[in-house]
């Protein structure tokens, strides 16, 4: 239902913060009657189609024939959201480089983050990976406009994902499997 209403919650420039007013339903949860891990995940794909709706960014990958991929996704549990609990979650970009863009998902309760999620995903053509600055342009930003800085943590995650990558190309080389990346 959000989706189908995300033009009435109205656009969203680059950097502004998407909110979503949701609420923990009984297939949500795990058996401690919490939410589920695994619901973090997909609560957050909501969150960020959502976002990239209302900033105009999947309007631009639909012009470009470009599909949303996740490369990678971190999260952090910090407290337990109940059956039927309303919460919100909170989706905004924190930046990019020349193939990622990296954002974030809060899952707020009572001003608290309860679950913290974060991705590093890109579009994707029949070509390839496209390239931030062309999705900055199609929003009418400069294609060269600078990211802000990444959290510290996040640039460390980044590299973490970079080194593990490369650990499964080379054990596929290793194990003779044809890479497809």
């Amino acid at each position: 239902m959000n989706l189908l209403t995300a033009h009435l919650r109205g656009p969203l420039m680059l950097f502004d913060v998407a909110r979503l007013r949701l609420c923990v339903l009984p297939n949500d949860l795990d058996f401690n009657l919490y939410l589920n891990n695994g619901r973090y995940f997909t609560l957050a794909d909501l969150g960020r189609l959502d976002f990239a709706i209302r900033t105009g960014s999947a309007r631009v990958a639909f012009a470009k024939r470009a599909i949303p991929l996740i490369g990678d996704a971190v999260a952090k549990f910090r407290r337990d959201l109940r059956p039927f609990q309303r919460f919100e979650l909170q989706t905004r970009l924190l930046g990019w480089d020349e193939k990622w863009i990296f954002t974030e998902h809060r899952f707020v309760r009572g001003g608290r983050v309860a679950g913290l999620v974060v991705t590093r995903g890109q579009f994707r053509t029949s070509d390839g990976p496209l390239a931030p600055g062309t999705m900055l342009a199609g929003l009418g930003l400069a294609y060269d406009t600078l990211s802000p800085a990444l959290p510290g943590w996040v640039l460390s995650w980044h590299c973490s994902c970079d080194e593990l990558a490369d650990t499964l190309r080379e054990e596929e080389q290793q194990a003779g499997v044809r890479p497809t990346d």
